[in-house]
């Protein structure tokens, strides 16, 4: 059944428009975009598509091909759905959008969403982006990604409860086929990497482990970071977030700081020269280099940053201990999801064999593996078909 028959199955008319919003991997540059760092995704073809039509109304009515849930969000009054179990990141974007001074109009809106939920590879971003340029289009507003992005990020943290930074929606709303976004997180600046992997292709293997980044140590980290940030502060009182402290001044002022704390920032830290090795890698063709900072990411998250967890450290281990592999990461928030490995194509099936067999004795069930593709972020598909 097609997006348009599911569509007018649940509302009984015939949508206008689809869009979509696409899902994301982070090359690298984990848990720093929140403390103003660089941060390295790339947009995939796993995505959010959403089947729109204006209905005459006040109301938001949502609905998803996937799932039975149902909601729907008078436009009037969207601060009040926060405690709806499905429907509350499509009300929140609505609350952000209408205080920002969109004009809403009502509408039905279907989401079908291939990224994996709970994988790590943003599958909020992707419908919060969809779900925002869906009604800004359909309210005739003029378009600004980069500000659709801003938006959907304010309704995560302000109406969902997750002190997520902005590089999630911003690869979903601004992503560009077959490149990297270097994002600078403090000053929303970006610039596309060329993404030339010559003989190799990205692998994510999924942990098939279910997470949720509220209920998960993702809130506490940030405090953590945030107390660091704090208290180098009294000795370097210049720097305005934490990506901006050299490793060198770490060391310096390591005294002012608790040893869990100092791990923390220390991750941060190192995370962020490892970003920048990577684009230079990458502009060089660096491969081997680029996967030797992917272990080292890794290998920073489970020591210092605490974020791992045993499934992802066991499909990283089996990763890197391959042949075919160049490196291999958890990304995204962790404590679940996805890593994502540098693979040569020649031997990517035998890759996935081993990983998935090592990681089922270790684990006790089975990993789920995806070869990326790298994509636009926001596609305006065109009239309903």
């Amino acid at each position: 059944m097609t997006l348009q028959e599911q569509f007018r199955e649940i509302f009984g008319a015939d949508a206008e428009e689809i869009y979509s919003a696409a899902g994301r991997v982070n090359l690298i540059g984990e848990h720093v975009d929140y403390c103003g760092g660089q941060v390295l995704p790339a947009a995939l073809t796993l995505k959010c598509r959403v089947a729109v039509r204006r209905n005459g109304t006040d109301f938001m009515r949502v609905a998803a091909t996937d799932i039975p849930a149902r909601a729907e969000i008078d436009l009037r009054a969207t601060e009040n759905y926060k405690d709806l179990k499905w429907g509350n990141y499509q009300a929140g974007v609505a609350d952000e959008m209408r205080k920002a001074g969109y004009k809403l109009v009502g509408c039905d809106i279907l989401y079908d969403c291939t990224v994996p939920f709970g994988s790590g590879l943003s599958s909020s971003a992707a419908i919060e982006v969809a779900t925002a340029y869906a009604l800004a289009k359909l309210g005739g507003n003029q378009i600004d990604k980069k500000e659709l992005a801003v938006l959907s990020q304010k309704a995560e943290n302000n109406y969902c409860g997750v002190n997520c930074g902005i590089m999630d929606q911003f690869a979903a709303a601004n992503g560009k086929e077959k490149h990297a976004v270097l994002l600078d997180c403090a000053t929303l600046e970006a610039e596309y990497i060329p993404l030339d992997l010559k003989d190799c292709v990205l692998v994510l293997s999924n942990c098939n482990k279910p997470h949720n980044l509220v209920e998960s140590k993702y809130n506490e980290r940030r405090g953590e970071v945030d107390k660091a940030l704090a208290l180098l502060r009294k000795r370097i009182p210049d720097i305005d977030c934490l990506a901006e402290i050299k490793p060198y001044q770490l060391e310096e002022n390591r005294s002012v700081l608790t040893p869990l704390i100092y791990r923390r920032a220390r991750h941060v830290v190192g995370e962020c020269d490892r970003v920048r090795n990577s684009v230079e890698a990458l502009r060089s063709g660096d491969l081997e280099l680029f996967g030797r900072l992917l272990n080292e990411s890794h290998r920073s998250l489970k020591e210092d940053y605490e974020v791992t967890g045993k499934e992802l450290d066991a499909l990283a281990e089996a990763a890197q201990s391959s042949p075919e592999c160049l490196g291999s990461r958890m990304t995204g928030a962790g404590f679940g999801g996805c890593t994502v490995s540098l693979v040569r194509k020649s031997g990517v099936e035998r890759f996935m064999e081993k990983v998935g067999k090592e990681y089922r004795a270790k684990i006790g069930y089975d990993a789920t593996f995806y070869v990326a593709e790298v994509a636009d972020g926001i596609i305006d598909e065109g009239a309903a078909r």
